[in-house]
This record gives structure tokens, sequence and C-alpha cells, in this order.
């Protein structure tokens, strides 16, 4: 890392845990983990961080010139869209339509259920305006402007903050949604989203719903997003605060939207994950990030692998995002016993009460599993509980829960078997979703390495591994962190995304030339404006194409471009923002081979069509498995991103060291696949670049600690990295009987809807 003049702060709030990475003058990191949430010890835990590594006293002011950027991913957007917390908010949409996004596409997306329980919507309100514009632009009905204002009023009169408006076709002809987006800006509404500038694409429901997500989430945002600049006075200490999207970009403080929060936190991961891997020299990673309330998988192969269309909690959204999976299985998912079978989750004890062990009266979790099965030893744990904050793990109360437990289940189980049996269920859960990201997307996993990290990922990679059939298992120095730590390597990014839906041929590459031309030009404009110089600034366009009467558009390159010249300028405005509705804008694309707009853009081109093709057909083999030279294809949309700004990263390769591996500062053993394992402990700093232990052992790292499983290796690699392998081929040691074993019957449960939910993607 290269030194500056000031510290920068790189942060990911989690729902259990805050992670915050600190990088001083001189280049040295520091790291830091606080409970997300500690009342009456601080009010935002990430502030409390930064105070921590500058050794402020609580309310201290910043002194000016002592922060550079503090960089964010945060929860607050997710877990409000979770809890249902947002704004109130309207939906205003065209007349008849007023059902549309509760109807949505009347997907089953649980296949079993014999009742489905819709999600609650997250507007309150909807008023229909009588508008209309056709798919060819001819505007069959024009709004009623003076009725549309009352409307407005008395919403505004009821208590609704937020507005989202989504008009039919107006991606395309957006004069209407203009008009009455003044007026409900003119009304003091706190939140105006309008569905042409979230999301221009094709297809009602989808742009009705990433705009009332942003709607509901935008103003909670914000307000979190100025307590932050509040508590660290960005005014008179000139901290630049940004913040992670979902996309796995970082943006401006006044920038983040609602939409593009959602996952926040795990793009950080990803980041991270992709930056790390390929620092340790693999090409193919399996990210798996387990934390406090879930874990989140993601593939990678060299590229960032996004989705353009995604449900999260109910809610369909088109926007950019890390294609990421999550499940409920974290070290706070609780455990249950029905009295026929053990589950893990999806509840989760969260930051407040925590785990049992916390010293809250919390419920029994994962990680009290692995406290019992010795994987987690207190002498090690930071020492954060109780009323004072500085007593260790209360492992007796974690014994005393699940010898109760044990006694409830029966069947000569002792406590020990009792833990490891809820351990091999939330290892399964975990495999189960990365499948979910590789095997069923066409990747075979045991190519790939697990790149493992989250405070609770050393606790069960081996067993996650050994359960997928994968040999090797990457786990960075700062992996209980690296959440945080991608914040710090992430780019700076801007999007723009144009709906263009032309069947393939020079009609569509045209298309793609003269809307791309003007995105390029505006994402680039935004992330110049955040301080990046234009030499610095990468270039991607990419066309969205699919089959005819298909609806899964795949991505493929379709240009780049360099930077415009320094002192360029856009001139780009936007058009009908009177009353009185300007209809000059809402014609179709024109069709023209090159803009001129294209002119100042320096170099650059568009990809040919046959290039595109090539791409496409090679992405769907991957994806499905088969091309179909008989079906028409056709470019749904153009997506343009602006790249630059990231922190310049290396590692230092250490030598090998000549000296032999110190002896275990601890004897001790842990349960783990019905047996116990005598093992000993190491401490992360005893290792140095070329020691290798065998396992059974634990390592120690300062965020977590890492359990080498019985046939598995760890060997500290030249550049520091822990490089766990399998050094011994697994076999299974008997047969599954035909008695219901409550851990088993788990196990097959979630397989066989694991199966199920594959042959409908299929």
């Amino acid at each position: 890392m290269i030194a500056s003049n000031s510290w920068d702060f790189w942060i990911d709030r989690g729902g259990t845990f805050t992670d915050v990475v600190a990088r001083a003058p001189d280049g040295t990191l520091i790291a830091r983990k606080l409970l997300s949430e500690n009342l009456g010890a601080y009010r935002d835990a990430a502030v409390q961080g930064i105070r921590d590594c500058l050794q402020l006293a609580p309310g201290a002011p910043i002194p000016k010139g002592t922060i550079g950027a503090v960089k964010m991913g945060t929860t607050v957007a997710t877990n409000a869209l979770l809890e249902r917390k947002g704004e109130r908010t309207a939906l205003l949409i065209s007349k008849g339509f007023r059902d549309a996004l509760k109807i949505g596409y009347q997907a089953r997306p649980k296949i079993f259920a014999k009742q489905i329980i819709k999600p609650e919507m997250l507007y309150e309100r909807v008023v229909e305006i009588d508008e209309r514009v056709r798919a060819d632009g001819a505007v069959e009905a024009a709004p009623d402007l003076a009725r549309v204002r009352a409307e407005l009023e008395q919403l505004k009169a009821d208590g609704v903050k937020s507005i989202a408006i989504v008009f039919m076709h107006a991606y395309r002809y957006p004069a209407h949604e203009k008009a009455v987006a003044k007026l409900a800006r003119a009304a003091g509404f706190a939140q105006v989203s309008v569905s042409h500038e979230v999301s221009p694409l094709i297809k009602l429901v989808g742009r009705g719903d990433t705009t009332v997500v942003d709607a509901y989430l935008s103003p909670i945002l914000r307000r979190y997003v100025a307590q932050v600049a509040g508590e660290l006075d960005a005014g008179h200490s000139s901290a630049r605060l940004m913040f992670m999207m979902s996309s796995g970009g970082l943006t401006a403080a006044d920038l983040f939207q609602g939409k593009d929060a959602i996952l926040s936190g795990p793009a950080g991961g990803v980041v991270g994950m992709a930056e790390t891997g390929r620092e340790a020299g693999l090409t193919r990673l399996i990210g798996f990030d387990m934390g406090g309330t879930s874990t989140d998988v993601s593939h990678f192969d060299g590229e960032y692998e996004r989705a353009f269309e995604t449900e999260v909690a109910g809610v369909r959204m088109r926007a950019p995002m890390m294609l990421i999976h999550t499940v409920a299985a974290g070290g706070g998912s609780i455990l249950h016993f029905d009295g026929s079978r053990f589950r893990v989750g999806p509840d989760s004890a969260a930051a407040d009460p925590g785990p049992k062990c916390y010293r809250r009266k919390g419920p029994l979790t994962v990680t009290d599993a692995n406290v019992m099965a010795g994987k987690l030893i207190s002498d090690f744990f930071p020492k954060i509980f109780g009323p004072k904050q500085n007593a260790p793990l209360d492992d007796q109360s974690v014994r005393t829960a699940f010898a109760a437990l044990a006694k409830e289940i029966g069947g000569g189980r002792n406590p020990e078997q009792v833990a490891d049996g809820f351990i091999t269920i939330a290892v399964e859960n975990m495999a189960n979703a990365i499948k979910k990201i590789s095997v069923a997307r066409g990747y075979d996993v045991t190519r790939y390495a697990l790149n493992c990290f989250g405070g609770a990922g050393g606790q069960h990679a081996c067993l996650v591994a050994d359960a997928l059939g994968m040999k090797t298992v990457l786990i960075h120095p700062f992996s209980g962190l690296l959440s945080a730590y991608g914040m710090g390597l992430a780019d700076i990014r801007a999007t723009r995304t144009q709906a263009i839906e032309e069947s393939f041929g020079e009609a569509a590459r045209d298309a793609i030339a003269q809307a791309g031309g003007h995105l390029v030009k505006e994402a680039m404009e935004e992330v110049a404006g955040q301080g990046i110089a234009r030499g610095d600034i990468r270039v991607h366009v990419r066309a969205h194409i699919r089959y005819a009467g298909t609806d899964t558009p795949l991505e493929v390159p379709a240009g780049s471009f360099s930077p415009l010249p320094v002192g360029e300028r856009s001139t780009a405005k936007r058009s009908g923002e009177g009353e009185s509705i300007d209809y000059a804008h809402t014609t179709p694309l024109s069709r023209r081979a090159l803009p001129a707009a294209l002119s100042p853009m320096g170099r650059g081109e568009f990809a040919s069509l046959a290039a595109m093709k090539e791409a496409f057909e090679a992405a769907h083999r991957a994806r499905f498995g088969f091309v179909d030279d008989t079906k028409e294809i056709v470019v749904e949309a153009v997506s343009v991103e602006a790249v630059g700004g990231g922190a310049k990263f290396s590692e230092k390769k250490i030598p090998a060291t000549k000296e032999p591996l110190p002896p275990p500062v601890r004897k001790t053993r842990f349960f783990s696949r019905g047996a116990w394992h005598e093992a000993g402990v190491w401490l992360r700093e005893q290792l140095r670049s070329g020691h290798r232990v065998a396992g059974p052992a634990l390592v120690i790292e300062p965020n977590q600690t890492v359990i080498v499983e019985d046939g598995w290796q760890v060997e500290v690699t030249g550049k520091n990295h822990l490089v766990l392998a399998r050094v011994k081929v697994l076999a299974r040691t008997k047969a599954i009987g035909t008695e219901a074993d409550p851990v088993m019957l788990e196990v097959f449960n979630n397989l066989f809807m694991s199966i199920a939910e594959q042959m409908g993607v299929s």
C-alpha cells in the first residue's frame, strides 16, 4: 500500500459486527472489530471504530486533515427492507395498473407451499394517473396536472414522505413522468423517484419495483449518511465520505441511492475476495463469507459477475448487483429441535442479544455449537462481553444449555454430538448455497479454490470444502475483515443503462452506438466529478442480449473507451421539466450509425456484430448448455460502466523461513465428524512463510479462529496467506442407515429441496 499524509478508513457495518481497516499515514494497516449495536457505549459503531484508531476520546473533534477518505459498506438499507421500516411511500402509476406491482409475475417462490403468503408491499397508497403513451409514442391521454397537484397535496397532508412515479412506456417516452415529478418536487416531498431516471428499461413491473425501492429506502440512507457525516464533522475535518454500491463500486455519499444499497456490505467482500485471490495467484474462486447473521457466497473466474434483475426480501429490483447468494447460516443462526429434526436458522440472534456465550442471555447458535465442540476457546477470543465489556466468552452456560438439549433429544447423544450435528447441518446449508452459484450455472466447483472470509468462516472452511469436493482454501491475513478490506480496494464506479429492444443486426449496433455514446459521456463525467483523473478512468460498454421469446438477457462486451480529453465538459441537460409537457424528446432512439456525440470521446470502439454474437452464444452455452440457431436474437438494452480510483494494491513476497515450526502454545481437542481429535493450537504470529501445520489443529488469528480438520494441512505462503490443502483422500467411513437420524433427516431435507429448485431452474 502507498503512504499518504492522512488516514483512510475502510468500514463494513454488518448486522452483528462492524469491521474497520485503517490505513495510517505511513501505510500501516490497523484492524478493529466492534459490535454493530452496543447501546450506551456508542451511537454508531463505524464512527467509534474511527475514533478508536485515532485514539480520540468520545465526542472529541477530528482535527482537520486527519482523515482523507472513509469508504463504507452498510446494512442500513438492507435492514430497513427486511424489517419494512423504510419511508412512507405512495405509488403514482398509469390508470388501470394500480395492482400491477402487487400481481407481479405470478411467480411461486416456495414450490411446495400450500398457502402462498405474499410479502408486504413497500408502498402504502396507490394513486392512478389518467395518462397513457402507447408503445409507438402516440399520446393517448395526457395527465390533468391540476388534478395531479390536488392528489399530491392530499398525500402530503396525510403524512406520505416519498413518491414513486411509474408510467407505461416511460422508459422511452418520459415526458409525462417529468411533468408529474416536477409537481411532486414542488409540493415538498422528501424523495421523488421517477422510473425513467431510476431504471430506464422495458417491463413495467421490474421498472416499477425498482423505483418504489428507491423511494422507500433513499430517505433512510440520507439520514444515515448525514448522521455519519455529522459525527465525522466532515465539513471541518475535510473527510471524504464514500459508500459501496451493490455493483461493487464506490460512489460519493451524496450520490448514494436506495436501489444501489441492498448489497452494500457483501459487495465489498466480493471485491476483497477477487483482489486477494488474484494476489495469491488463483484465478478461479468461490467466495465464502460467513458472518454473524448470514453467509454470502459468490463466484469469480476473472470478471465480477452481476445480476441486473434480482429479488431481495420479496422485492424485485433491476439494478446492477454483485451476483451473491445469501443463506441464513451465520455464526448467530439460532439452533432449533422441533421434536424430530435439527434446524439451523433462518432466525438469528444478531448482535443483541447475540449467541448464548455473549453473556446477554441469548439463544443457542452456531457459534455456541463451535464452543461446545471445542473449536472456539474462550481464552483466545476477544474479551468484550459482560456489563463492563471485559469478560471472555461464557462457555459454561453453553455447556449447561447443550446438556439440557441433549437430554431433551435423547437417544444417547452427548452434548458434543448434538453440537456437531448442528454444525453439519449449517455446513450443508452453506454448501448448497455455493452449488446455486456454481454447479447450477455450469461451473465445476472442484476446479476452484474456496476464498474464505468473515468472522466465522475459518471455523467451517475445511468442512464446507469437503462437502463440495474442493481441495484448496485461501485465508487472507485480513480474512476476518475482508469485506472492510475490499472497500479500500474497490474502484469508484458509475453505471448507466438504457433500453433498446431491437432485433440483432446493423440497426441494433447503431442503437448501441447511439445510446452508448451518450451513456459513456455521462458515466465518465460522474466518476471524474469525484476527483478521479480522467486518464485513470476505464469505460466498458455491454449489450444485454437474449433469444426472442425468452426473458433472461445475457451480458456481453459491446465496446470500450479511453478517457475524455482534459477540460472536456458534458453539455447534456434534462428536458421537459415544466408543467407544460414537452414532447420534443419523446421520439425513439435515432438509428444513425455513429452519433456526433462520440467525436470528443477519444480512442475507443464498439464491438462488431460477429464478436457480440460469438460472446452471446458462448455465454448461453455455458449457462444453459445449448444455443438455438433457429431463434431470433434480440438486443434488450445497453449498459455502460466507468471505473477508476481503486487503491493501489500490492503485497510483498516474504522469503521462506529456515526456522523449524514452533511448538503449539497449547494442546487441546475438538469434536468433529462424530469423533474427538487431539489438536495443537498455534497463534498466527508464530507462523512464518514456509511453515506447515498438519491437522487436526487450530490457528488463532486476531479476528478469527481457523480450524484445520483431520486430513488437511495449512501452509503459510510467501505473501503471508494461509493456504489449506486436503492431503488425505476423503472417504465416507460408514453407510447411512435406515433410522430417522435427526441430523441426516435435515441434511436430506435440504438436499431434496435443492434438487427440486435446480430442476425448476433448468
